[in-house]
């Protein structure tokens, strides 16, 4: 069992934030996943059509997580959070990138919906989960350069468990230890939004989508949330 934490100054800082966690156990990630497939082309298809486009830094839902993010200290021009800075790159390309079925599934509903989405491979993470401003000397491995050693900045919010940081600036970059690959089998997946009063509804819809794209290879699956009013869960 793993508890996600949400630290109360963080709750204090962002007392909108509503996070969607997303179980699944026994995900066989190497079969094929037809669903995730079409819920990608149909996106495409519709930018190439010009009927639908990814939200920008204009809409309020990453507008918000620009106004965070220079709150604690990260340019978010810069140093985007992930669902602006994957709906940048679809926007530009008109394709999105093809990891592996459990990342395509949660991008998918990341960019649908607006809202920064991440997965950690329980298997490799280590004791609890903490949502909390970064003192600085925690250590990060980014996802993809596995000799690279980072520390955050201090105040920066970060995920981290016992052992090292597990996404830096909230949700920008994933860490390469807990990474989810196509052998992954126990994942925990994150939808966020910092304005829980406006996006509640928005953020369960995406949560329930995640959940049908997920449930067809899992033996398990299970949803809960975590909010300043309950700043921890067990998954």
């Amino acid at each position: 069992m793993t508890s996600f934490h949400l630290s109360p100054a963080v709750a204090d800082a962002f007392p909108g934030t509503l996070i969607a966690l997303v179980t699944a156990t026994g995900l066989r990630g190497r079969e094929p996943w037809p669903q995730t497939g079409g819920a990608l082309e149909e996106l495409e298809q519709q930018v190439a059509a010009g009927t639908w486009h990814p939200a920008d830094e204009t809409d309020p839902r990453i507008e918000a997580w620009h106004t965070a993010y220079r709150s604690f200290g990260t340019n978010p021009r810069r140093i985007r959070p992930s669902v602006d800075a994957l709906g940048r790159r679809f926007a530009k390309k008109g394709t999105l990138p093809r990891i592996n079925s459990a990342v395509d599934s949660y991008n998918a509903v990341s960019v649908r919906h607006g809202l920064p989405a991440g997965a950690f491979d329980l298997d490799h993470v280590t004791g609890d989960v903490g949502i909390h401003h970064a003192d600085g000397t925690e250590s990060f491995t980014p996802l993809g350069e596995p000799d690279t050693v980072e520390h955050p900045k201090p105040g920066e919010i970060i995920y981290a468990d016992a052992t090292g940081v597990l996404t830096r600036h909230w949700n920008h970059r994933d860490a390469h230890r807990t990474r989810v690959t196509e052998d992954s089998t126990r994942v925990a997946f994150v939808l966020e939004t910092l304005h829980a009063e406006r996006d509640g509804d928005l953020l369960k819809l995406a949560a329930d989508q995640l959940l049908d794209l997920l449930a067809p290879h899992a033996t398990r699956t299970a949803g809960y949330r975590l909010s300043p009013a309950r700043p921890e869960v067990t998954v």
